[in-house]
This record gives C-alpha cells, structure tokens and sequence, in this order.
C-alpha cells in the first residue's frame, strides 16, 4: 500500500448528477476511546504502572504535569457512560483494553478483578444494544515488560500473544469485533524515536525493532484469536496510515514523500497485507538495523496472517519536501517537539503546514479531501479489503457557556466535511463499513494533558459532570437518518 500523492491537488471525486446522502446498509456508527485515556482508577483492583503512568508522572513530559490516574473515571462511572451512548444512538463502542489491568506484570495468569470490569463494560454495552469493538492494545504496555527491554525486545511479542489467549477466553463469548493494535507507527516511533510518548527513548534501532516486533506480536494475536473465537467474529488491526503529500512535483520532493511512506506507512501494510518488508524501506534503514537478523524464519508468514477489516485512523495530511537549507526540519509534522525525529532513517526530510486551510487546537490542517484520498489509495493497493474509519475527530477550544451548553460548530463542520468524504469513497467503490468518532468524550490527550479536547461529550474534570456538545447532537442525528443533514444544517 502507497499513500504517497503525486501532486498536491486534492483529489476529488468523479461529478455525479445524484451526489450520494445516505451510507451503506449495515453501516456502523461509533465513538472510541482509549484506556488509560479515560479509565482512571491507575492503581485499583490489582492494576499496575504501565508506562504511561510511568511517562506521565516524570517531569517535563506531560503538559501541566497530567496524568491518567484519575482521566475521565470510566472505570467507576462506565454505566451512565453507556447510558449516554444510548441516548445518542451509537451502535458500536470501541475501547481498548489496559494489558497492565487484567495481566499486571506483563505475564502469568489474569487478575479476575480486572478482566471483571471488562465483563461488566461489555454486559452493560450489550444490555444497551451497542455492539463492543475490544482493542487489546493502545499503547499502554505494562512497565515490567519496558523494564525487560519493551517492543524492540522479541519477547515482549511472546508476551502478548499470552496477553491475547487471556482476553479471547474471558470476552470471546461476547465481542464479535477484535483490534489487536492501535496505531502501532505511535507505539513505536513516537514512543522509541522521538520519545514524546511513553517509554520516551529515543533510539533509532530500538524504533525498528519495536515496529518490527509489534507486527509480529499483531500476527501472532490474530492466530490466537482465530483459534478461540467464533467463527462468525472479526479480528482487525488498526493503522494511523499517513496521507502523505510532497509539496512540489520535483523529483527530490517526491523521494522525500517516498521515504515517509516507507516509515510511516509501509512498514506496516508491507508484512501485514503483503507479506514483506519493502525493498525501498530496507535499503533506507539497513545503516540502523539488520532486518536479516531482525526478521526470523516464519515471521512474514506470521505477520500476515489474513484481517477481516483493516481500521483507518485519520486526522490530517502529512506534507513533505527534501530538506530545506540543508536539514531536516520536523517541527511541523504534526507529532509534538522533540530534538529527535520519529521518521527514523529519514530524519532529512521537511514537513510543511498546508496553507489556505482551517485548523484544529492541533494546529493540524483540516483536509477531508485527505481521507477520501486516503481510503481509495488503500482500496486502488488492496481491492476487496473492507475498511472502517476507526479514529476521525477534531481538537477546538470548546468551554461551557452560563446556559450550561457547549457550542462547537468547527467541530461539527469538520464532521461533516470528512464524513462526506466517506461517502465518496463508498460511491466510488471503498468497501467502508463504518465509522468511529474519536472521541466519545474529553480525556488525556497524552503528552498534551487535558490541555486537548476532542471529545463531542464535555468533560469537566473537576466535577466528572458530562455535558454533550453540539456536535453530540448533531452525529446522534447523523445516526438516526443514516445520512448526513443537508450542508445548511451543519453550523
């Protein structure tokens, strides 16, 4: 899969007399959060440090020193979460899994105390008619296995394949949709390269490891899963996948675009949907590490162990050119500052912020014209591959007015905009098979602290009082119509 743009004109969909206003059959509309986003309860029934909460409450790494140990408080206020999730009409959850919580060392038997909140939060999404998306890992690795070496170490994919059977035996009866990562370019790029995420290293060859191993503890998950659930459930994985944009047409602008999707994206859809290792990508990072040495026997066979659904998280483009005055320059793409690059093996490559475009509290371009692009490249690569938008949401300054309501109309424009770029992608043959707000709520937005809100529910922290927004609202009818309100309505 390429998602390396040959120009920097937005594509557009071919005109039609009768533009499309309703989404598929069988559509499944959702909002997704992230454990240790929205849990708290850090140190409740049995649950340990994961490096998050180790990352957390080192100084320096978090805006305003946050942490999750207490978040959104999920874990206590789950119910009336789940409530709230009715009210809206959402048909799928998808929330992930703290490994740290129903497994605290990395290894041995489950801890029942946790993997019992587990049971609960999916009894209570069944009672209330929404279907459960488990992801077993959103990059919270529990801290003893860091300790052990983390994802560049081999063993930690050992260890998850454990971590795996424990979860497919205590919830298999009961979710028929499983992820086994969640953006694992973060997990390892941001968590080994640039070192703004947990664990915080920041070390080239460790950060290819750790992509390599995180693939592989994804393969091995699959095999597990495949062998303890239903036949009818569907296993997934999930990739933040880069829109990768060169800014001019120049042949140096276009290497510089290649070398990010190699990084950014085809490390991943290379051995998960093919079954190797770009030449392109070895050749670029062979000065960092051995990949005959890294990559076993088996191993592809391993990785590419066939998904039912390939999960798209999107936000925003990713534009790039060859270095300007002569270095790299990073510090507009996109993944907070660091003196350390995430994009290992090719650091000397410049990212640029599109100009003419709306921003998010991100300060990241809102392009829908970028998703569109983004799931007809991985439909033209990967024909017959179902896909679902699994992450696609907006950071904006949103406060409670003294009427006790939240007006976010940019928020509800972004929707918009981008959700109508999945019905173009349909129209045009994506087989896309839902879509996942991110977020259902307002949480830790990792290094960025509660600084970030992206939630189309308010949270105040102070109070744990949920306040829906106006963008709640608007996608609850969203869903009621399964279809999008004329473009009037959408401000």
């Amino acid at each position: 899969m390429t998602a390396v743009r040959s120009d920097t004109t937005p594509k557009q969909a071919p005109e039609t007399t009768d533009p499309p206003t309703g989404f598929p059959t069988g559509f499944v509309w959702g909002a997704a959060t992230a454990a240790y986003q929205v849990e708290g309860a850090a140190a409740e029934d049995g649950r340990t440090p994961s490096i998050w909460d180790t990352f957390s409450r080192t100084p320096g790494k978090v805006r305003n020193g946050d942490t999750g140990d207490i978040a959104a408080d999920h874990y206590h206020r789950y119910r009336g979460d789940v409530a709230l999730m009715k009210q809206l009409g959402l048909k799928a959850y998808r929330f992930s899994v703290s490994w740290s919580r129903v497994q605290p060392t990395g290894r041995g038997p489950a801890v029942e105390r946790g993997l019992d909140f587990y049971r609960r939060l999916v009894d209570e999404l069944l009672e209330a008619g929404i279907a459960p998306v488990a992801t077993l890992y959103h990059w919270d690795l529990p801290q003893e296995l860091e300790d052990a070496g983390g994802w560049p170490a081999r063993a930690t994919a050992d260890r998850f394949t454990d971590y795996a059977a424990i979860m497919a035996g205590a919830l298999g009866d009961r979710v028929g949709m499983w992820t086994t990562l969640n953006e694992p370019w973060c997990s390892a790029f941001l968590g080994y390269g640039s070192g703004v995420h947990a664990p915080g290293r920041t070390e080239p060859g460790a950060t290819l490891r750790a992509a390599h191993h995180l693939n592989l503890a994804h393969g091995r998950a699959v095999e597990v899963l495949r062998g303890q659930l239903p036949a009818a459930a569907q296993v997934s994985v999930t990739l933040n996948l880069h829109q990768v944009r060169p800014l001019t047409g120049s042949e140096a602008d276009a290497d510089a675009a290649r070398r990010i999707d190699g990084v950014g994206n085809r490390i991943f859809t290379g051995p998960i949907l093919n079954g190797a290792y770009p030449e392109d990508l070895i050749a670029d990072t062979s000065r960092l590490v051995d990949w005959s040495e890294l990559v076993h026997d088996g191993d592809l066979t391993t990785i590419s162990r066939p998904v039912d659904v390939l999960g798209v998280n999107y936000y925003t483009p990713t534009l790039v050119s060859a270095p300007v005055s002569g270095a790299g320059d990073t510090r507009d793409d996109g993944h907070g500052n660091s003196d350390h690059s995430p994009w290992t093996g090719s650091e000397h490559v410049a990212f640029h912020l599109a100009e003419g475009k709306k921003r998010t509290a991100m300060n990241w371009a809102i392009d829908p014209d970028g998703l569109y692009s983004l799931l007809m490249d991985v439909t033209r690569d990967h024909p017959g591959l179902p896909l679902m938008v699994t992450e696609n949401g907006a950071a904006f300054d949103d406060y409670v007015s003294p009427e006790g309501r939240v007006a976010d109309p940019e928020r509800i424009d972004y929707l918009h905009g981008h959700l109508a770029a999945v019905q173009r992608a349909v129209a045009d043959g994506a087989d896309v098979r839902g879509y996942f707000l991110w977020s259902l709520m307002d949480n830790f937005e990792w290094g960025y602290g509660y600084s970030k809100r992206f939630g189309a529910v308010y949270v105040d922290y102070a109070s744990q009082r949920r306040i829906p927004k106006a963008s709640a609202h608007w996608y609850a009818d969203v869903i009621r119509r399964h279809a999008l309100p004329p473009a009037t309505d959408a401000g």
